[in-house]
């Protein structure tokens, strides 16, 4: 017996019946999100549309919402919002693309969610549905399995459906199930937090910085090195704050 809404089953109905056509390359992923992506989130209960008419800063979803990595603005498909706070990203891909080994699709999605500093995020073509712990630093090496805490395909939606909105529905997360979800798994898979790598970083560069410094300037006494050392660092990294919120330019 379905778990899933009548709109789920339909969905997985037509998909079904139309699968060799869905996963040509020329259905593109503009159509999967249209077609099934959207109702399948509005089957969550999130207003994809905003049909409720909310505010910019107040809409529970938005769509290729500009995010910072590095020099660049990326954006990821869709963002998932309560009360203007994020909570998880969702990339989508056409269903050509298997996502089950693809390499790349995760890690972009990790990326962005890791900036972020978002504990879980989806990647998903319908075909397939999959959650990421997205506090393991991504790499763009990392096997396609790395920091993947939930697989599910189109034919295990009705079955599995109460599993997946247990975390990711609209009312799971305002009751706190998808932060416990989180909290579940944290430290299970090696994660370390983007603020914990930035101070790892951080020691790295000072150890650099004092011995080129200290190299150039045999004189320094140990207290001025150290001085030197860490009012360098604020410098450049209150420079890249400024950056990184439009005050100066990269």
């Amino acid at each position: 017996m379905s778990e899933a809404p009548p709109v789920i089953d339909e969905l997985v109905t037509r998909f079904a019946d139309n699968s060799e056509q869905y996963r040509a390359d020329d259905y593109k992923e503009a159509r999967v999100r249209t077609e099934f992506i959207d109702p399948f989130f509005e089957a969550l209960g999130w207003d994809v549309a905003n049909r409720r008419g909310y505010a910019e800063a107040y809409k529970d979803v938005i769509r290729e919402d500009a995010l910072k990595i590095g020099v660049a603005t990326k954006a990821p498909d869709y963002c998932f919002r309560i009360g203007g706070t994020r909570k998880f990203f969702v990339e989508a891909k056409k269903p050509a693309l298997y996502l089950y080994s693809n390499l790349q699709a995760p890690f972009q999605l990790r990326r962005y969610a890791w900036s972020a500093k978002l504990p879980l995020s989806i990647l998903t073509n319908f075909d397939e549905f999959a959650a990421y712990d997205c506090r393991i630093r991504p790499q763009n090496t990392d096997p396609s399995a790395t920091a993947r805490v939930l697989y599910v395909k189109y034919t295990e939606y009705a079955t599995r459906w109460q599993e997946i909105a247990s975390i990711f529905s609209h009312d799971a997360v305002l009751r706190g199930s998808f932060d416990r979800f989180a909290d579940s798994i944290r430290g299970k898979r090696g994660t370390a937090e983007v603020d914990d790598a930035f101070l790892d970083e951080m020691e790295t560069w000072r150890a650099w910085l004092a011995h080129d410094i200290a190299v150039h300037n045999s004189r320094l006494s140990q207290a001025e090195l150290n001085f030197a050392v860490q009012v360098t660092i604020n410098r450049i990294v209150f420079l890249r704050i400024c950056e990184d919120r439009g005050i100066e330019p990269y």
